[in-house]
């Protein structure tokens, strides 16, 4: 599972059980609601799920390697299924950003960005395996689309899918407008158009 590979340093222990990381990604995700990001210590998550701060420290060596990991289990790598048309895949991999910025993840992003601009390894994790494996799965509903005649060609696929999920991060970023269903729709139809996806 590539969120398990990227949760911790290379050569570190982990859970044998599957079950604790249920747990963990369950208190991370509570902390997130009740306090925010600097509600989130190993320490605090160790008591929450009653067990030893060490053994947290042998699977995340750090918050920000554990929180980096609800992420990841949050989001999932693969958003855009196949539903057989561009339109229905684009609708089910925002649906997953709506889910997950409109949710507990809200309050960790600006912490998140801030510790990214000095964390080689936080960063290197969040753009290898949030961003990239999720942007490869949208390149692929574009690639199905192109062969079923749904879009056209010469796209700038790396602006349409900034375009695509670009909102959601400004949105859970500054606060300034909801994070909805209709917004997420109202996205994939500006996306469609410019895509020249036909009816």
């Amino acid at each position: 599972m590539r969120a398990e590979r990227a949760a911790g340093q290379k050569g570190r222990g982990r859970p044998r059980n599957p079950r604790i990381d249920r747990e963990v990604v369950s208190a991370v995700l509570e902390a997130l609601r009740q306090g925010g990001y600097r509600a989130v210590t190993l320490e605090s998550i160790a008591r929450r799920v009653k067990r030893a701060r060490t053994s947290l420290y042998r699977r995340w060596p750090s918050k920000r390697h554990l929180v980096a990991y609800c992420v990841l289990s949050e989001m999932g790598a693969r958003p855009a299924a196949d539903t057989g048309t561009l339109r229905g895949d684009l609708r089910a991999a925002v649906a997953t950003f709506r889910r997950a910025f409109a949710g507990p993840l809200r309050p960790a992003l600006s912490g998140l960005v801030a510790d990214m601009g000095h964390d080689v390894e936080l960063a290197g994790i969040l753009r290898r395996e949030v961003l990239e494996t999720r942007r490869k799965s949208v390149r692929a509903a574009f690639a199905r689309a192109a062969s079923r005649g749904e879009a056209r060609a010469g796209l700038e696929l790396e602006l349409l899918l900034d375009m695509l999920t670009g909102p959601f991060y400004y949105r859970a970023l500054f606060g300034h407008a909801p994070i909805s269903r209709r917004m997420a729709n109202h996205v994939v139809e500006y996306v469609l158009q410019i895509a020249g996806c036909r009816a």
